[in-house]
């Protein structure tokens, strides 16, 4: 039972490298995804949230309200520790029951897709780390291709994310992405081999 963690900064070519590996068959566990699912209506997480930020937290609907939290994190820095600490046990429990289903379903390794795995202190849950990686003048060119993005709202984000060198110090296996998407898929593919023979051993 591999389990196997992805990340990497924005525009370093993640969702590209978590396409290929889904397409040769590999199981993809969307952190993202599960982080949405616990703060829906009825959620456990979610009343918590409401209970700690307020009324104001949740829209007429009894809907998370992203807006209002995001600006009220953005102006009391340590309510985004509080919300921290109320989601990510959840997440944590929830990643690990979804790369249970994977292996039960007979899957020789899983892979989580995990944004802030080294900022969120992700690295506990997975055998192996891999970081997909690029130059930081390739990062804005890439998000200012794709998104159409002002360079200093990227700039903004990568402040927000690790450092390039921290996320390189978590990597057990490195996507180097500097080059053409043929070469990250040949890499790609020569991790899925490795992680086969991991997994088998």
């Amino acid at each position: 039972m591999l389990k196997v963690g992805l990340t990497g900064g924005i525009g370093c070519g993640k969702s590209t490298a978590v396409t290929l590996f889904r397409g040769l068959g590999v199981p993809i566990v969307d952190a993202d995804q599960i982080a949405r699912e616990v703060v829906q209506p009825g959620e456990p997480a979610l009343l918590q949230v409401a209970k700690v930020f307020g009324a104001a937290v949740l829209t007429a609907e009894g809907e998370l309200n992203r807006g209002w939290l995001r600006e009220f994190i953005f102006k009391e820095p340590k309510a985004r520790t509080q919300l921290e600490a109320i989601l990510h046990p959840i997440i944590h429990k929830r990643i690990g029951q979804a790369m249970q289903v994977a292996f039960e379903s007979g899957a020789a390794y899983v892979l989580v897709d995990v944004p802030l795995l080294v900022e969120q202190g992700y690295q506990t849950l997975f055998d192996r780390i891999v970081v997909v990686d690029c130059l930081p003048h390739q990062q804005l060119e890439r998000v200012r291709a794709r998104d159409q993005t002002a360079d200093s709202q990227t700039q903004q984000i990568m402040q927000i994310q690790a450092s390039r060198d921290l996320r390189l110090q978590a990597a057990s296996d490195l996507l180097d992405n500097t080059s053409t998407q043929a070469v990250l898929e040949f890499q790609v593919n020569q991790l899925h081999k490795k992680f086969l023979g991991l997994s088998s051993s």
